[in-house]
């Protein structure tokens, strides 16, 4: 009997260990899960801006067919594209989980009929984005969008 004790004295305590590690490793996946969520919301919320942008844009294109004329092509340019997606970045507040938001390079019309917008922001990390902050990391999402107005002339 005096063995069985003795065994049952030196497990004492391990199955708390192993309670901790099992704690520590499902808390590690719920906040990474969430981390990953929480950047691909901010994805889509990225994306939702860059499509309004470059909505935006081919209405602006299509604004120039009343002032210059109907030519055969929606008049985009690039310069043009750039100006009305940052304007219409600086007219609508950022969305809640990102941190910095810009019109990234490639933003542009590189056929003078589709508007393509390119935006970049940092993502705002949940329980994390402190930590990544402090090691002089983030995650930064850029996004693409493009838009078309086909113009037609009446037979």
């Amino acid at each position: 009997m005096s063995t069985l004790r003795r065994r049952l004295r030196e497990d004492r305590g391990q199955l708390s260990v192993l309670i901790l590690g099992l704690t520590v490793i499902a808390m590690t996946l719920i906040i990474g899960g969430l981390a990953v969520t929480s950047v691909h919301i901010s994805r889509m919320r990225l994306l939702d801006a860059a499509d309004a942008a470059a909505l935006a844009a081919t209405d602006e294109g299509a604004r120039r067919i009343y002032d210059e004329g109907l030519g055969t092509d929606l008049p985009l340019d690039d310069a043009l594209v750039q100006q009305t997606a940052a304007e219409h970045l600086a007219s609508r507040g950022r969305p809640h989980g990102l941190e910095a938001w810009s019109v990234a390079p490639g933003t542009g019309s590189p056929d003078g009929r589709t508007a393509v917008v390119r935006l970049t922001a940092e993502a705002d990390l949940p329980l994390v984005g402190g930590l990544l902050e402090s090691l002089g990391g983030s995650v930064t999402v850029t996004v693409e969008s493009r838009a078309r107005a086909a113009v037609r002339t009446a037979p």
